[in-house]
């Protein structure tokens, strides 16, 4: 979860919502990724897929039997469909996503009797640190539209001028 946690710092240089992941295959790092949703413009962008699809290319093959995802924030509902259809063995994740969470917050994606596979989840691993890490990215991002928005306010016209 180490290394998740410095993918999604890396994101967060970058001004992305910090979230890292990587996949493990027999004890090692196989793949590593962040998110880069606004940097690429792609709503597919999220650091667990981008790391499931580099996984894939690594391994020349599209089941991820074996392998192991640890990502930083519990995995949204695509990213968990990915989990199914790739076969993964396991997500292993930080903080919970109480918004979007579909390994055991909002949906449990990962046992879904309907569903063609199923994976396990452990859940909170360095919690503290990965929410912290989203918190305070998203306690800069509002004081800095906050000041953005007073910048503005200053400097348009007042309406005895217009």
């Amino acid at each position: 979860m180490r290394e998740a946690l410095e993918e999604a710092r890396k994101a967060e240089r970058l001004g992305e919502v910090p979230i890292g992941a990587v996949v493990v295959y027999e004890d090692e790092i196989i793949a590593r990724a962040h998110n880069l949703r606004e940097t690429a413009g792609d709503p597919s962008a999220h650091a667990e897929f981008a790391a499931m699809l580099q996984a894939s290319r690594v391994l020349k093959r599209w089941r991820l039997t074996g392998c192991t995802v640890y990502v930083t924030l519990e995995p949204c509902l695509m990213c968990a469909g990915l989990m199914v259809n790739a076969r993964i063995d396991r997500c292993v994740f930080g903080a919970p996503d109480p918004k979007g969470g579909a390994t055991g917050t909002l949906y449990q994606v990962n046992d879904d009797p309907r569903l063609n596979h199923a994976f396990e989840v452990t859940q909170g691993v360095l919690e503290d640190e990965c929410a912290g890490l989203l918190r305070e990215f998203f306690a800069t991002l509002r004081q800095r539209r906050k000041a953005e928005r007073e910048k503005e306010k200053a400097s348009a016209p007042s309406s005895d001028e217009a």
